[in-house]
Parts: structure tokens; sequence; C-alpha cells
């Protein structure tokens, strides 16, 4: 078993880090960090549990440690950070001095030789870990995870970029409140609702898309060359992202043939038969009303994206579309990370 460490542990990415960690075949929780109001308290005392599952027993006990690389057990070996962005950096960089970071913050995702990883996407960019490495004579070193909302687009992106020639591709997203946090969005602004704008988000899809779906050499990413338009909004659903998804190929394409190869879509982590890993990281529908985050979100313990309504666009020459729903609190950021710590577990450690 790895000893496991978690950052911004009281919060709801946090709590949802603990909620798959708990009885993990490869991870035991050691460390659980957050703010000075929390240190020295136990983990149940210190925290306002927001998760419909129980507040697991292994952590109830656990006292709650300050957010410094000294406060940490000396056997721990990968920490999962959770942390607000603008603590991100700094704090990251100094504990992955000696150890693994595995980080769901965006501070850090697009810096040189820090691996942004989806691993069904693009696992051969670990190789950015031993530059990282050397450059920061360290042993340890920070691997990140995508945006909630880039992670399921560039998921059903894989294997369409693999089979065919994009040109462009636009999204539209209807994104779960849960994504901003437990008090991000005002229940006067969200309740019969959907508010048009998230800071950022737009830009991050844009390009976290195109990086992931790039190539890199020695750490030199050259991302890939389509056209991508996003246009993020909030909607009034708990959890599960919702994403309009059209896309434009140089050439026709038969759309059962976009739906067998997603629906048989595989990588890595299947082959390695990873703990998280789902069965089938796409899941392609033929009914008419699906996806639905209601009904789809926890498809493979929230692990796998589903697709629905992929048919071709009549607007547009050489185009198709579909709908997806994705969580965003499990395969959009915790269980990103830690199916990027197994990963790593099974091809470093």
């Amino acid at each position: 078993m790895v000893n496991v460490g978690i950052l911004g542990a009281t919060g709801m990415v946090g709590q949802r880090f603990i909620n798959l960690l708990d009885e993990h075949p490869d991870f035991n929780i050691t460390d659980l960090c957050a703010s000075s109001r929390s240190a020295g308290k136990r983990y149940e005392d210190a925290t306002t549990w927001y998760l419909d599952e129980p507040m697991p027993e292994c952590v109830k006990d656990i006292i709650v440690s300050e957010t410094n690389p000294n406060d940490v057990s000396n056997d721990t070996e990968i920490i999962f950070s959770s942390l607000p962005t603008e603590f991100a950096a700094k704090t990251e960089k100094s504990f992955a001095k000696d150890y693994v970071v595995a980080s769901n913050a965006s501070a850090l995702r697009m810096e040189k030789n820090i691996p942004l990883i989806i691993p069904e996407v693009n696992p051969q960019f670990l190789d950015m870990i031993e530059i990282q490495q050397k450059e920061n004579n360290s042993d340890g070193f920070v691997i990140t995870n995508p945006n909630c909302s880039t992670i399921a687009l560039t998921l059903t992106l894989k294997p369409i970029q693999d089979n065919f020639n994009i040109k462009k591709v636009h999204v539209s997203t209807m994104q779960a409140i849960s994504g901003a946090g437990y008090n991000g969005v005002p229940s006067m602004a969200i309740m019969d609702n959907i508010v048009p704008f998230i800071g950022g988000e737009e830009e991050k899809m844009e390009s976290e898309t195109l990086y992931l779906l790039g190539s890199q050499n020695n750490g030199d990413v050259s991302p890939c060359d389509f056209n991508i338009s996003a246009s993020c909004h909030r909607a009034p659903v708990v959890d599960g992202h919702t994403e309009a998804v059209f896309i434009e190929l140089d050439d026709d394409v038969n759309i059962d043939d976009v739906k067998e190869k997603m629906s048989s879509f595989k990588a890595l982590p299947q082959e390695l038969n990873l703990h998280s890993a789902p069965k089938n990281p796409l899941i392609v529908s033929e009914d008419e009303n699906r996806p639905q985050p209601r009904m789809d979100r926890n498809a493979s313990d929230g692990m796998a994206v589903t697709v629905g309504r992929l048919r071709k666009d009549q607007a547009f020459d050489n185009s198709f579309k579909y709908v997806l729903v994705g969580h965003n609190t499990i395969r959009g950021a915790a269980g990103a990370s830690i199916l990027n710590a197994e990963l790593i577990n099974n091809k470093i450690l």
C-alpha cells in the first residue's frame, strides 16, 4: 500500500478524494492538510461534510495538519492537491521537492515540464517527469489533470482524432454548480436561472484540449492544430457537466463508424486494469433522451463519459454533433487525479 495525503482536505474536492480513496486497494490515507483554522482538530470536528455518502470511518480521527511539507508523515509518498488556485503553485512546488504531487488545481497545468495528463489520452507526457526532476534537483514531482469540462470533452475527441481529421470543434457547456465549490454560486443566482459566464473556463477548454491532443518532445509540447471554440455556462444541476459538441472533419464520415470508434475506445488504463479506470471510458447511448446528468453522471462510478444524440449535422458539410455528460467532481476532478496516481504507481514508483 502507498501512503497518501490530501491538501485542501476539508473542501468539496478534498472530500471527494477521501470518498474515492476509502478502501482503495493501492492507497492508504495518512495525512489530511487544510488551513490553520482546521489544523490540530480531528477531521470529523474540522469538517462540514457535503457529500451524500457518509464520511468514511478511517479519516474521522485523523488530526488535520497545516499545509506544510514538514508536517506530513515521513512514509507518505503521494500528495493529492485540491488547493485553491491562488495557493496551489507555490505550495505544490514545495511539496514536490520530496513527494509525488497529483494536482487537481489549475495553477501549474500549462507550466513547462509539468505534465497535464488524461491517462487514456496522453500518457506519453509522463516523460516530462524525469526532465522536471532534473531541472528542480528533486526526488518528487508534480503531475496535473485538466479542467473538469476539458476532461469530458477531450475523452470523446480522442478516438475521433485517432481515426479522422478534425478541422473544427465547437462546444457549449451547461456546467454543474458543484464545479464552483460549495459557496461558489449563490442560490439566488442559480435557482430558476442559467449563468452565461464562468471566468476562465472557455480559455481553459480551448488551450488544454489542444495541448492534451498534441505531441511532446523533450518537454516541448506542440498543440494539435484544429480550431476550437468554447462557450461555458452554469446550470442549476448539482453534479454532472453537460456539453453539446459540434465537429467538422475534412471529409465526409459515416456516423455509424464514429459511434463504433467511440464505443470501442480503450487505452492504457484499461490495458493495465487500473483500479479507477472504467471498462469503457465512453458509453454511447442510442436513447434520444440521453445523456442526462441525473441519470448518467455516475456511469462506471462516475469515471465514464456518456455520449448521446450522435448524428450528422445538416447545416454544415462533413460535420456531426453529439451531447455528452461527465461527472465533474469525479472524472473531472478527484477521480482524474487518482487515476493519474494509479498510472504513476504502476509505471514509475
